[in-house]
This record gives C-alpha cells, structure tokens and sequence, in this order.
C-alpha cells in the first residue's frame, strides 16, 4: 500500500478551479488551475455553468496528480474551500442543474430583499443567521430559480430537485450522487442556517417558500465527510475538510484565537476576524458567521465583505484593456507618484461592508486632462485598500479590541504597492505568510486533522512562516486628508439606481 504523503486540496473560485497538494510541511507540490466562463445575461445578472465547474475540477485534479508523477493512493484525503453563496439547484435523478448557478455577486433579487426589509425582517434574520438582507446570500436565489424556471416549483415540492452550494456540488459529483452535504460554514452563508441552534430554519424556509427536501445535510468542518470517486472509479479518497473559502483562509492563516484576523484579496476581498466560541452581533453591518466546526466544538467569526478587489483589476484589463495581464497593474501604477487626484470607488455589484448599498455603482472621480493611465491604475489599487480600512474600523468598533497586525493572503498580496498603502492607510502592519494559497491549506489542514496527517493545531502553527511585513511610512495628516476625500467618492456612489 502506498505511503499517504499528501493532502490534496479542491479550490474551487469565483474565476477558476484548483487543485493544490501539499505535503507533509503545508508546502506545495502541485497545483493546476483553470479558468471557466463568466456569465451576464443581465444587469447585475452573474452566473456560471455548474456542469463547466465539475468538468474544469475534474481536469485541474488529473492534471495536478499526472503531470507531477503523485500516485492517487498516496493521497491521504481530500480537502474542499469553495466560492461561497454561489448556488445550483439540481435534478436528484438526473444530477444535471436546471438553471445555472447564480454566482455571489448576482443582485437580481435585490428587491425581494428590499421586500424583505420592508415587512420588518431585517432583525429576524440578523438574529437567526448573523447576515444582513442581501442578495448575496443563497436563500433569495434558489427562491428566484423556483419561480423563474419551468416546473421547478412542481419538482422541487415533489422533493426531485436539490440545492447546494458549490463545496454541495461538488461532493455530489465526487460521489456520484451518494452524498449531499455541506459544511457549517457553508450553511451560515445562506440565509436559511439558524448559526445560533446550528439547523436550517424552519421559519426562514416558509418565508422564502423553499422545500427542505431540498437542502443537504449539514456536517463539521473537519470529520469522515463522504468517499471521493475519481479516476473512472479506479481510485476512492476520503473527504474529510470543508470550508467555504474565506474561513478556510481564516484556518489557513492560523488565525485561531480570538482577535486574530486576517484579509483575502481574491476577486472580492473578505476580511475575517476570529471571535471564539461568542457570537458577536455587529453593530455596524458585518457579517456574523460560522468560523468553522471541528470536534463538536463551533467558533464563530465577524466578517466585512468587499465584492470587488481583484475583480477591479480584471476589469481594467479586460474591460478598459490598459493592462494586458494582472499583474502589469503594480508596473503601470509606479508610473505616477500619487494618484493625481484621482479615486475610484469599484462598486460593481453594489458595496459591501459596513455600506451594504445593493444600489451603489462604481464611479471614477477627480479626472482631469492630465490624468493618466497611471493615476486610474493607482487610484483602483488604492480603492481596494481604502474598503478594507472601512471594514476594519467597523471591526474595531464591534468587538472593542484594538487591531494590531493584519495577516494577508490572495493573489493580490504579491502587488508590494498595494500592500505598502494597505499599511500606511490602516497605520498598523501587514504580515505576508510564505504560502499565500491559504484558502486552499486551511481546507488541506481541516481535511488533514481528521484522518491524523498532522496531530494538532500546534503543529499546523509551527508551519505557518512570515515571508515579508510591511510597516506604515505615511504621515496621519495625509492618511486623513485622503479619507476624507474616500468618504466623499463613497458618499456619491451610494443609490445611484433607483
């Protein structure tokens, strides 16, 4: 039998699929990544091909395993960390969905959820799940696919149909169709999950008309999950991790007492703060959330979730075409001193914490002539560090604990620039991890920790190494001049739909 040397780790985002194995030392020894297709049909519409998902899965996990020489059996089990909220209603006998997924920035369903805030549910829900109304979350969009497709309502009461988010279909896929489940992070973000007496809620499924035979069972973060099928079947591995992507992150970053917190800049950025085994109720709009669920022991987490960070970045590559690749971004921004004036507020799918404005757009303000490519490449790095500063503000004020260091990890944390402002503009400092894929590790380490791969989260604390800390250089007078005039750009982008 073959030695178990690795963890292999599905990561499946908002703009591609992963599979990243690691070793015995949470270092990398594989990983393959594939992008899939974005969708608009409409307006603040975003959707995604579940079946695409599977297929580029599939494909980066062949890939990871082949083109590296890893035999299958000497993975020890499978972790999964997955884009949250983004929800697939499926066909129980077929397994195919009967609509695309409707991806976490969708905001068709704002004005059920305005509805919603009229007729007084706004602290119902608060109360129950620790989320703000929103049409980010699960709830509303499987209401809409009911509605809106074609005998889903008539199945779905017949109990033919399943919902799930994508760490749910994924497992289904896995396991041919023997299990449908979730983990307890996942369930937390979808409007429905009662965080306080750990069930889907009853109350909130009538409300919003969704059958319960629908929903997957719900499990730990870190247990005996389900048997993976891969390799035309020539290969069974356990799944023993699940986590959405911003606490598997939170996992990753070894974030785990409370006050500890750390920033994922993917194509959103999250920010995660550990609070233990306490709710907080935030009194400033963030998120309380499911931090994750080991050993019948659950830990909750404050979170501030910004929609558009690298996403800004994409944009000014694809959209504007004034980059070719990502990361020209930090070259073309270093062509300009300051930002001339300039500053950008990415509110592509409206703003996120602590504005939570469904109707906010994104918004160029302070062009002159003499603005440059440069000055528009600085002032959107510096919009994604103005939001994050927002949040932890917003952090600060909700849990009384001062903020003394903010641990980073994403694909934008390789941009020196950006990180260098994040520091001067928060005036604390910024750590960077040598492994900066730790949403992928904290699914590696949740699903290593329930087959023995590492004894402990001591261990897994003695692997995490600083790689680089960045510390405030700039003058307060100047950090407070430029967020006056953040506040501002805020302020103006606010409901502009009305």
């Amino acid at each position: 039998m073959a030695e178990k040397k690795y963890i292999l780790s599905i990561d499946q985002g908002t703009t591609s699929s992963r599979a990243i194995i690691f070793d015995h030392k949470g270092k990398i020894v594989a990983l393959s990544q594939k992008e899939f297709k974005q969708h608009f049909p409409n307006d603040g519409w975003v959707e995604h091909d579940a079946e695409e998902i599977w297929h580029t899965q599939q494909e980066v996990i062949h890939t990871a395993l082949s083109e590296n020489d890893i035999d299958g059996n000497e993975i020890a089990a499978i972790g999964i960390t997955n884009q949250r909220e983004t929800t697939v209603v499926w066909d129980k006998e077929s397994g195919k969905p009967i609509y695309n997924a409707i991806v976490w920035q969708d905001r068709r369903t704002s004005d059920y959820c305005d509805s919603l805030k009229e007729d007084g549910w706004v602290e119902p829900i608060k109360k129950k799940t620790g989320l703000i109304v929103d049409s980010y979350f699960s709830g509303t969009k499987v209401k809409w696919v009911l509605e809106n497709v074609d005998g889903a309502r008539e199945k779905a009461d017949e109990g033919k149909l399943a919902f799930g988010t994508i760490d749910s279909w994924l497992v289904w896929n896995l396991t041919k169709g023997k299990s449908h489940v979730t983990d307890m992070t996942n369930a937390s973000r979808t409007m429905l999950y009662n965080i306080r007496e750990k069930k889907w809620d009853d109350e909130l499924l009538e409300l919003m008309e969704i059958p319960s035979a629908m929903l997957p069972e719900v499990v730990e973060s870190s247990a005996d999950i389900a048997k993976a099928v891969l390799m035309d079947s020539k290969l069974e591995l356990p799944i023993t991790g699940i986590a959405g992507d911003q606490q598997a992150a939170l996992f990753g970053q070894m974030c785990l007492e409370p006050g500890m917190l750390k920033n994922t800049y993917g194509t959103g950025s999250f920010i995660m703060f550990n609070t233990g085994e306490e709710i907080i109720e935030s009194e400033n709009k963030l998120l309380t959330t499911i931090a994750w669920s080991i050993n019948g022991k659950v830990e909750y987490a404050l979170e501030g979730s910004i929609f558009i960070a690298g996403a800004v970045v994409q944009w000014l590559r694809d959209g504007l075409g004034i980059i070719e690749k990502s990361s020209d971004i930090e070259a073309l921004a270093e062509t300009e001193e300051d930002n001339g004036g300039v500053f950008m507020v990415p509110a592509f799918a409206g703003l996120g914490a602590p504005h939570w404005d469904q109707k906010a757009r994104g918004a160029i303000y302070g062009l002159t002539r003499a603005t440059t490519a440069g000055h528009i490449a600085r002032a959107a790095l510096e919009g994604i560090a103005y939001q994050v500063r927002d949040v932890l503000l917003a952090m600060e004020a909700d849990s009384g604990i001062e903020i003394k260091e903010l641990r980073v990890d994403g694909g934008a944390t390789g941009n020196n620039l950006l990180m260098q402002f994040q520091s001067d503009i928060l005036r604390i400092p910024i750590v960077r991890p040598e492994i900066l894929e730790t949403t992928a590790l904290g699914a590696a380490y949740l699903a290593g920790l329930a087959v023995g791969f590492w004894d402990s989260t001591e261990e897994l604390q003695r692997l995490w190494k600083e790689e680089k800390k960045f510390t405030p250089s700039m003058k307060d007078d100047e950090v407070d001049q430029r967020m006056k005039k953040w506040n501002q750009a805020v302020g103006k982008s606010k409901n502009w739909i009305d």
